[in-house]
């Protein structure tokens, strides 16, 4: 998908890309550079209790993985 950049610099996100990504008039958003590319992403809340703790957790493997390792091997019903 392609956009315009407009003479005071402002660019239209198409309409499936502020769908899929859940963006909305007033919302704020980031910008930086990646290697040369521009990445844009949705600017978190301050107040909002999910994006306080997003990605602190250090995973090393799969939930599945973590779970078993917090849980113990899970012990499977036998067939009669």
């Amino acid at each position: 998908m392609k956009s315009v950049v407009g003479e005071r610099g402002q660019v239209t996100i198409p309409k499936r890309i502020r769908e899929r990504f859940g963006i909305r008039a007033g919302q704020e958003v980031e910008f930086t550079d990646d290697s040369g590319r521009i990445v844009m992403t949705k600017a978190l809340s301050d107040d909002d209790p999910i994006a306080a703790v997003y990605g602190i957790l250090n995973l090393n493997g799969s939930v599945d993985e973590l779970i078993e390792e917090m849980r113990g091997p899970a012990e499977l019903p036998h067939d009669p």
